[in-house]
């Protein structure tokens, strides 16, 4: 057999540091659940309402002590996206220093592009504030927009020092990129993970892989907190085509996410005039 020295392992831990690379979304979720993802598993995010802060009076009885509504949610790992491809002799290129690198890069870009729009779409489904649509053609309407997301998440008690993230199309960015603080242009680790500014302590990044709702694109501001991740490269397969003399590769990529934190997400619905 030509693959009969074919690692799954080491090129699974290649394909997702390239995917975690590559990935605008994923990087802005909690992912504290990796390693417990499979197909059809279920993970449990516990959670507990926060206790009631009453007064002590000194010289009286307390009240009795009360038990916290339950409130854990599960997160499903239910996406199932998969790669397959043909490579001449599987250990030819692994023998070829760069050849299985590109094959998997590939990949890894293909299945980003896929756990991005995911990602995306469940965030604008499940956020607890959303904008009015809005034709936008100045600078100071895409301000204007943005300011307000965060007047509502500070509302809805998101603390000023909390890492948010504001996931823009492209051609908003091109209105809004003059009110950046801070512009990463010239900062080509972060412009790979979409980075390309700060705005009031908040990550700037670009995706082409927002959702949208009719004429709007929904640009996503939230914070790390809001969206819980969790995945896996499920399984990497090398067999021979019965019908090909060449060898190929299967690569299954599985996971999920889930909003526990609705108010920790604003959508604004923008689309250009």
């Amino acid at each position: 057999m030509a693959y009969a020295n074919f690692k799954p392992t080491v090129w699974s831990k290649k394909i997702q540091r390239e995917l975690e690379k590559l990935c605008v979304m994923q990087e802005d979720c909690n992912t504290q659940w990796q390693g417990e993802v499979g197909v059809g598993k279920r993970v449990k995010i516990i959670g507990a309402a926060r206790p009631t802060v009453r007064t002590y009076t000194p010289g009286t009885d307390i009240e009795q002590a009360e038990t916290p509504t339950d409130t854990s949610v599960f997160l499903d790992i239910d996406q199932y996206k998969y790669t397959h491809f043909v490579v001449d002799d599987i250990d030819e290129a692994q023998a070829e220093e760069g050849m299985m690198d590109a094959y998997m890069k590939g990949s890894a870009e293909e299945l980003a592009e896929q756990r991005d729009t995911y990602i995306g779409m469940v965030a604008a489904e499940g956020a607890g504030g959303k904008s009015a649509s809005s034709a936008v053609t100045t600078p100071n309407e895409a301000k204007a927009l943005v300011d307000a997301a965060f007047v509502w998440l500070w509302d809805n008690s998101v603390k000023i020092n909390a890492e948010v993230s504001i996931v823009m199309t492209p051609w908003f960015y091109s209105l809004f990129k003059d009110k950046l603080t801070e512009l990463y242009t010239n900062n080509e680790k972060l412009i790979k993970k979409g980075v390309v500014g700060m705005y009031n302590n908040a990550t700037v990044k670009l995706s082409n892989n927002l959702p949208k709702n009719g004429d709007d694109d929904c640009l996503i501001v939230r914070t790390k907190d809001a969206v819980a991740f969790a995945h896996g490269i499920e399984n990497i397969e090398p067999y021979r085509p019965e019908k090909q003399f060449a060898d190929a590769v299967k690569v299954l990529d599985t996971y999920g996410a889930k909003v526990v934190r609705p108010k920790e997400i604003y959508v604004i619905r923008a689309h250009q005039a």
